[in-house]
């Protein structure tokens, strides 16, 4: 990817504002901005974002950029949603996180989430029908919601009309980025 392949398209990235898996949303945010994207970090407040490392030790601050209440997903091309245990729970049960998913569904753009983040998908009932992976504890919500699982470093579906970019955690950062790029690049 070149420094100006994602120019003109849009991500927005929802986490709590304690708790998301630092490389899972740095890595990713960092990435896409270098190849052209716009990506604005939207949090349940305004106030920094403590991300954790392995979910205990404290990881870099992030400032959000908007807040979930005011993020108007008409405006973005993709849906990025990172993991950590408790960022994850948080978010699903946050109404406004669960909606945004919703609307991405249901406006047949891009998700792509990471390690425990398909639980907000999950929530907002937007696995049904699709193929996907994740932190192999999500896997029973997954297939519960009526999804299939798989143990795979990345998958990537797009049945229903819209695509769906799943991996398991950091490590696989590297397939994810690609197919989250691919999906960006293929959007409407």
């Amino acid at each position: 990817m070149g420094a100006n392949d994602l120019k003109g398209r849009s991500v927005l990235a929802i986490v709590s504002n304690y708790g998301v898996e630092q490389d899972e949303l740095v890595v990713p945010v960092d990435h896409l901005r270098d190849n052209g994207a716009t990506v604005d970090v939207a949090a349940v407040s305004d106030e920094p974002v403590q991300t954790l490392v392995g979910d205990k030790d404290p990881g870099k601050k992030v400032h959000p950029t908007t807040t979930l209440d005011q993020a108007d997903a008409s405006t973005y091309d993709l849906l990025l949603i990172p993991g950590g245990t408790i960022n994850a729970d948080n978010l699903r049960q946050n109404e406004k996180a669960v909606e945004l998913v919703r609307t991405f569904a249901e406006s047949e753009r891009p998700v792509a989430a990471i390690c425990h983040g398909p639980w907000t998908l999950v929530e907002a009932g937007a696995v049904r029908g699709k193929t996907l992976t994740s932190y192999p504890s999500v896997h029973t919500d997954i297939v519960n919601a009526g999804g299939e699982w798989l143990d795979q470093s990345v998958v990537s579906d797009n049945t229903g009309g819209w695509t769906l970019v799943t991996s398991r955690s950091p490590k696989d950062l590297d397939d994810f980025l690609r197919e989250t790029e691919n999906a960006i690049i293929t959007a409407p």
